[in-house]
């Protein structure tokens, strides 16, 4: 009979029996850098002096309170298949909104660069009227004007020898919540800011990170599509566009995804000839 394990045992005991165990306040929030197009909102309509360092280097420091990531999944029920039985098939992974705390420095620069970024959602009619005019009408950009997927999180023990990371995918600003100011006793300020996103990846190198070399990783680089393939996507997509016709060849794919052409030939059905002529063209 199995033994049931009902004895006294020791901390150091309990330590070997469990491991190790992880501390909630070590980690890295990090925005690696914004498009071009928010820095410019930033740092010209709204007069932010380098809102890009700043974000890159002291948001992630100012970041008081963060959550990990998790998903579920929405299921359809299914009751034929065994009678009395039902069952559950999963057909959409659900991502929920992450929550972010930062403290509010006193040039509120932080506060400024997150409100500049809801505002720059917003702001595609800003050239054509003024904000202060009563027909001021509200224009909104194009989502990928102002997603990033240069938003990290990274949790990580005191010892630094390993961590894990996640990345995620077209993140936004979706809500920030109200401040409250009071008289008396003073406390430090505050703001919690909502982010959307599509999606995450954990750990985009593909494996958990085992060196003191925190957060340094490429922006999605075992992500196929979105690197050296992103202008072809489609057509590899429609699988109806003559592959002889692109400039883009195969070489050099290695850095991103291994056995590229390979990739071609068993995920996108794309034959040997194609996959030649392509080369060849890139290669003139």
């Amino acid at each position: 009979m199995a033994n049931r394990l009902v004895q006294k045992i020791t901390m150091n005991q309990v330590q070997d029996l469990v491991g190790k165990i992880s501390q909630s306040n070590q980690y890295l929030v990090s925005f690696s850098a914004l498009k071009p197009e928010i820095l410019q909102y930033l740092g010209g309509y709204l007069g932010i002096n380098n809102p890009g360092d700043f974000l890159s280097r002291k948001s992630g420091l100012l970041c008081s309170e963060a959550v990990l990531p998790t998903t579920s999944y929405a299921t359809g029920e299914v009751k034929d298949n065994f009678m009395g039985i039902p069952q559950e098939f999963a057909h959409t992974r659900l991502y929920t909104d992450i929550d972010f705390t930062f403290y509010i420095d006193t040039d509120y620069t932080n506060l400024r660069i997150f409100e500049g970024w809801m505002d720059f959602i917003s702001s595609g009619s800003h050239n054509q009227v003024n904000e202060l005019r009563e027909n001021y009408y509200k224009r909104y950009r194009y989502p990928d004007d102002y997603k990033v997927q240069t938003m990290f999180i990274s949790k990580f023990e005191k010892d630094i020898t390993s961590q894990i990371d996640y990345q995620f995918i077209n993140a936004f600003p979706k809500t920030m919540t109200t401040i409250p100011v009071s008289y008396g006793d003073a406390d430090l300020l505050k703001v919690s800011v909502t982010f959307n996103y599509d999606r995450y990846i954990v750990n985009p190198r593909g494996s958990y990170i085992t060196s003191p070399n925190l957060s340094e990783f490429d922006d999605i680089p075992r992500t196929f599509l979105d690197t050296r393939y992103s202008r072809y996507s489609q057509s590899l997509f429609n699988r109806s566009t003559d592959a002889s016709q692109t400039t883009l060849n195969t070489q050099g794919v290695e850095d991103y995804i291994p056995n590229a052409e390979q990739v071609l030939k068993n995920d996108f059905g794309m034959s040997q000839r194609s996959i030649d002529a392509m080369n060849e063209l890139g290669n003139n």
